[in-house]
């Protein structure tokens, strides 16, 4: 399946929308000017080198189909990341029984669209438009965006248009449009001006202390030595092993490795800042790997993968040297991936996220809408009652 290359949208309030199969039909700069936090998952160069490096296609189901709108003047003033899908593969908004319900009445599922970041499951902005604009531009052009991406979906006969992980600010222009939201929960942690990650300790209580202290040193007993390095400082070699463990432990869950040796090995080069790796060590083999992000304020851990499993080494690689970090370089907070209430007992508490649904048929419209109002109360529930069990002892 291949998405047009710029198709122009009518009746796009006084802006121009078209929709590109590729980021190499716009200029990195024009894509970039529209971000405001940094964001490595929204830049051109991330999203271009999934493009360029074989993570996308037939094999995997994402087919890029960008949302560009420009203004009178041709200057870009607005984009969407958008993917045609052709499964739910790399989403982590599951939605596995929408496909089944489809099935059920006679329907297809697949295609449908989203407006996400493939196989990233952090929240961002879905609606990118140029930072200066007035407030009541911005709005207008949101709504426009929203109904454009819609009108696409129709045209192509999608059975569904899906915004994923968005911020709390742009859920607004959702609930306008009368789309369906859909509640979703993480855990993160935040930084509470620590000095040292003793700082960070000394904040939860003695139990929970003790247990992160005992797990640390179980690396130290083992004789690992923890190593941190941006990917501007990794080599060839290095690449290759950390792309190994990377595989490894897809194949380990009987998974598929979607993200390429060059897709990794490009970000080194051009967004080497942006890219933390945290690499163990035993007896000066590397024996671990941790793949983080890192935007202004926020860390993301991503990806792991190991040689042979040592005891709290997972911990260690994947938290403990994240919260460390964060705290080092004055991080606002870490994202440590999806998933994992076992992540509570270490500092990262419940967060909700939110997901925008648009169901072209009306029947599964309704019933999808009233599941999601119903498993909202639920999540609200479940995420009141996830915070009982913080290891803080203020909250």
């Amino acid at each position: 399946m291949s998405a047009q290359n710029s198709i122009p949208e009518k009746n796009c309030s006084a802006y121009t929308c078209s929709f590109l199969s590729s980021l190499s039909a716009i200029q990195d700069a024009d894509w970039n000017r529209l971000l405001v936090d940094n964001s490595p998952f929204l830049k051109h160069e991330f999203l271009h080198a999934l493009e360029r490096n074989g993570c996308l296609g037939e094999r995997f189901g994402w087919y890029p189909h960008h949302l560009v709108v420009r203004d009178e003047n041709k200057r870009v003033i607005a984009a969407s990341p958008l993917y045609v899908k052709t499964n739910s593969y790399g989403e982590f908004v599951f939605d596995w029984s929408w496909a089944s319900a489809y099935e059920q009445v006679g329907l297809t599922y697949y295609p449908k669209f989203v407006a996400s970041i493939p196989y990233t499951p952090v929240t961002g902005p879905r609606l990118l438009i140029l930072p200066e604009l007035s407030t009541q531009q911005k709005n207008k052009i949101a709504t426009a965006m929203i109904d454009a991406t819609i009108r696409e979906a129709q045209r192509l006969d999608m059975s569904s248009m899906h915004w994923l992980f968005n911020l709390d600010e742009e859920c607004k222009f959702y609930k306008q449009s009368n789309l369906v939201l859909r509640l979703g929960c993480q855990y993160h942690w935040h930084n509470r001006n620590y000095g040292c990650f003793d700082d960070f300790l000394q904040d939860l209580v003695s139990r929970k202390r003790k247990k992160i202290r005992r797990e640390r040193r179980f690396v130290q007993d083992q004789r690992i030595r923890i190593q941190r390095l941006h990917g501007s400082e990794l080599d060839d070699d290095l690449w290759r092993q950390i792309h190994g463990f990377y595989v490894s432990t897809f194949h380990r869950k009987h998974s598929l490795p979607t993200l390429s040796l060059g897709f990794f090995r490009e970000l080194g080069t051009r967004m080497g800042s942006q890219v933390l790796l945290v690499l163990a060590f035993h007896d000066e083999k590397l024996i671990a790997c941790a793949i983080n992000f890192l935007d202004d304020d926020t860390l993301y851990g991503r990806f792991w993968g190991c040689l042979k499993p040592f005891h709290g080494l997972h911990f260690e690689t994947c938290y403990y040297q994240g919260i460390e970090y964060a705290i080092e370089h004055q991080l606002s907070s870490f994202e440590p991936g999806a998933q994992g209430e076992y992540k509570i007992s270490r500092g990262f508490l419940p967060t909700r996220t939110w997901s925008a649904h648009w169901i072209s048929d009306s029947r599964l419209r309704a019933a999808i809408g009233d599941f999601c109002q119903r498993e909202e109360r639920f999540m609200q529930q479940e995420c009141k009652e996830l915070m009982t069990s913080s290891p803080y002892r203020i909250n």
